[in-house]
């Protein structure tokens, strides 16, 4: 295999990656936008075929300005306050009861000492 193959398979597996990231992403945050989730099914199908779309496109440096374009456009329409699973970071109940700082000893029979 010569460099320059070498080097173009490398740059088509970094623009898949690039391009399956940026679809994940957008698909999550489509979630986001959708209040129910048959609404989110149709913006789903939506998003799909904005991407099936340009499948076939084969120019490197085409599918570069193009990936940067879906990440600007991703990037402008994000939601501004995404959901967030409660005990993920950053949600309401992460760290809610965080474990007691080295030397802190609890007692768990509380007025049965004797």
């Amino acid at each position: 295999m010569s460099v320059a193959t070498a080097s173009y398979l490398a740059r088509r597996a970094a623009q898949k990656e690039r391009v399956r990231t940026l679809y994940r992403r957008a698909l999550k945050d489509t979630l986001n936008w959708a209040v129910h989730r048959h609404l989110f099914y149709s913006d789903a199908d939506a998003l799909r075929e904005k991407f099936e779309a340009n499948r076939h496109v084969e120019d490197i440096e085409l599918i570069d300005r193009m990936i940067a374009a879906g990440e600007a456009s991703y990037n402008k329409w994000r939601h501004p306050d995404p959901y967030i699973v409660p005990w993920a970071p950053g949600g309401t109940k992460f760290c809610r009861n965080p474990t007691p700082p080295p030397g802190i000893e609890i007692i768990y029979d509380y007025g049965r000492e004797g």
